[in-house]
């Protein structure tokens, strides 16, 4: 990692994660395999960021150790990429245990339980699915009619629409760790 540290990805530790290195590989790690309209591809990253969003819209009483999860969501994807869902189920159950393993060390480094409960896991994948939605609508050239099949139709009670512009991938990288931090401080008081 650029941080120096060293992160077996078939047996990670926790001490050997840095949010630097999470922020930095989420902020390259592209969306879609990159195939979405604008000057810069939208990263992982800038999903997770509007991911947290969205969650907290939807549970606003939630702890901030939950929006953190949310921010979080996509974190082994620093290490192993972000691959399509259909990619996924053809490599098999090897990806999804490296992918569960890296995220249990992921939550244990920032303080929280290695398995987030499944009633949270519910609502970060709502908010999951309304940024996939958006994302597939505005920069990923999906007809609505096919974004609700594939997602569902995203509500807001207050109406809410969101605009995404994909950002350079530094400026993507200060704002999750602006995210991250102000978490953090949220969590510890």
């Amino acid at each position: 990692m650029l941080s120096g540290r060293r992160l077996d990805l078939l047996d990670p530790a926790p001490l050997d994660i840095e949010i630097e290195d999470i922020a930095h590989g989420l902020a390259f790690v592209a969306r879609w395999n990159g195939q979405t309209i604008g000057e810069y591809p939208y990263s992982v990253a800038e999903h997770s960021i509007l991911v947290e969003d969205l969650f907290a819209r939807i549970a606003p009483k939630a702890p901030p150790r939950w929006r953190m999860a949310a921010l979080l969501h996509d974190a082994p994807e620093y290490v192993i990429g972000d691959m399509i869902s259909p990619v996924k189920a053809a490599v098999g159950p090897a990806y999804k245990a490296m992918d569960i393993r890296l995220a249990a060390a992921v939550h244990i480094r920032f303080g929280l339980p290695a398995e987030i409960p499944v009633s949270v896991k519910k609502q970060i994948k709502r908010a999951d699915r309304i940024s996939a939605w958006h994302e597939a609508v505005q920069i990923a050239g999906f007809a609505e009619a096919e974004a609700n099949r594939l997602f569902g139709a995203p509500r807001f009670a207050d109406g809410d629409t969101l605009r995404l512009n994909p950002r350079p991938p530094m400026q993507v990288k200060r704002d999750f760790l602006a995210r991250f931090h102000a978490l953090e401080a949220m969590m510890r008081r």
